[in-house]
């Protein structure tokens, strides 16, 4: 399979904080991604330089086969991006701000039209899709900005924390969602969660990095196999980031 993000040797710094060290990783295409790991680890940092929201310090980040840094254009027509707190604009409809994120990526108009209304039913928003996103709740918007990100068609999808607002029926269903278009159309998933038990369902691969360093990498199985006595994957996250946080200190 192709690879669809890939990182080389990369890396950012704050001043004299590492915030992330030298990070290597290679998804292939149609993969299930959980990046997993403490507060202040440096997993949003990392979705950062991964959607050209900051610029790495040195190393690369590609996406699709284009480093986002020299490709941006490229890069990001390939991505779906929602962040936790997801930015919409308040004195737009939801049908407003669906259009204008459609003409960012210059779609036609029989395309914008197919799709919008197929994704604001499927995400359960065409009924408050001419309210003012203002008037919405979290749930609601965080609804509104999966929609929007689907418009496009996108091949990879990066979440950071998407299971904020969301009530247990709809983590149920975007949690199936996604499962389900890597596994029908290839869709590749980088997640960023602190739900260790749904990690463990979806994922078809788990890094955990810590102090911004990737601590471990591999299926659940492999990660679970990294010590000796049985245990859930929280048991074993919280072994790994202890261990690598006694180690480094």
């Amino acid at each position: 399979m192709p690879l669809s993000i890939q990182t080389e040797k990369l890396h950012k710094h704050f001043g004299d904080n590492i915030a992330v060290n030298q990070l290597d990783l290679e998804i292939e295409a149609g993969t299930f991604f959980c990046f997993l790991g403490p507060n202040g680890a440096g997993k949003t940092t990392t979705i950062k330089m991964l959607t050209g929201l900051l610029h790495a310090s040195s190393g690369t980040a590609r996406l699709g086969g284009f480093d986002i840094h020299t490709h941006p254009v490229e890069a990001k027509r390939l991505l779906g991006y929602v962040p936790d707190h997801p930015f919409l604009y308040d004195k737009l409809t939801g049908h407003e701000f669906m259009r204008f994120v459609a003409g960012l990526y210059g779609m036609t108009e029989k395309d914008y039209q197919e799709r919008c209304a197929m994704l604001l039913e499927l995400f359960e928003v065409a009924h408050v899709a001419d309210q003012l996103i203002e008037d919405y709740s979290h749930g609601m918007r965080q609804k509104l900005s999966f929609a929007s990100c689907f418009l496009h068609n996108p091949s990879i999808m990066i979440v950071d924390e998407p299971w904020v607002g969301l009530d247990p029926k709809n983590i149920r269903f975007v949690k199936n969602f996604l499962k389900e278009r890597c596994r029908e159309d290839g869709l590749t998933v980088f997640m960023s969660t602190h739900t260790l038990a749904i990690a463990e369902e979806v994922a078809d691969l788990i890094g955990i990095i810590n102090q911004g360093s990737l601590a471990a990498l591999g299926t659940v199985a492999d990660i679970k196999a990294l010590h000796s006595r049985p245990g859930s994957l929280e048991d074993i996250f919280l072994e790994i980031t202890r261990e690598t946080e006694a180690a480094v200190s």
